[in-house]
């Protein structure tokens, strides 16, 4: 019976040539039909492209910028900075060593109902020139500017020893106590000015007249 089944196969290929032909060219065409469908389906997606940022010009809001990489160590008008507030380089960049002791002396004079502000405390040197530039144009010269605002070479808030304490009372307080945290008034006209001068409990040097020495 295999037999037999050969033999007919044998026998129509020989009397219909073409349409053995054309079966199995149609056979060879869905064949590679469906290979290209899988092949077409198994490609990854192409990546979904981020839409690019706006620009102002554009409508949308711009990128936002840390405030800690624009800060030039100016401080805001409108709230009141304390020495514990760690959003503002004034502050955080402060010498460490100084920033402890102000942060000691701030809690102790919690006790006595005295509150710490730090109205500047480090500052770079492009707003250290600003606050000199401003001093020359106030006073008229730099010779009296420099009584009040050193260079940006010579300031020691630029090199991040020295703090501006406020209100007055935080000044008085820290004046009677501050050299029990090492803690001196700097220059006579500026009794805000305090820089770490002295060993804890040790004793202050006596304060020079003004910033200009």
């Amino acid at each position: 019976m295999h037999d037999n089944r050969v033999a007919n196969r044998s026998t129509a290929a020989r009397r219909f040539p073409g349409s053995m032909a054309a079966g199995i060219g149609a056979s060879l065409v869905l064949m590679l039909s469906a290979t290209w469908v899988v092949t077409t389906r198994s490609e990854p997606a192409a990546p979904v492209t981020a839409p690019a940022e706006h620009s102002p010009d554009s409508g949308g809001a711009p990128a936002e910028v840390p405030s800690e990489a624009a800060d030039d160590g100016e401080l805001p008008d409108d709230r009141e900075i304390t020495p514990f507030d760690t959003r503002h380089a004034a502050v955080t960049r402060l010498d460490r060593r100084l920033l402890a002791a102000v942060r000691e002396a701030a809690r102790d004079a919690r006790d006595d109902g005295i509150e710490f502000v730090v109205t500047s405390g480090w500052r770079s040197k492009e707003h250290q020139q600003r606050l000199l530039d401003e001093g020359i144009e106030r006073y008229g010269s730099l010779e009296m500017a420099r009584e009040f605002v050193n260079t940006p070479e010579k300031s020691t808030h630029v090199s991040g020893k020295a703090v501006d304490i406020g209100p007055t009372d935080a000044d008085d307080w820290l004046i009677r106590h501050g050299s029990a945290y090492g803690l001196c008034q700097v220059y006579a006209n500026e009794m805000w000015h305090f820089e770490l001068l002295a060993g804890p409990g040790g004793t202050c040097p006596v304060p020079l007249n003004n910033a200009a020495g």
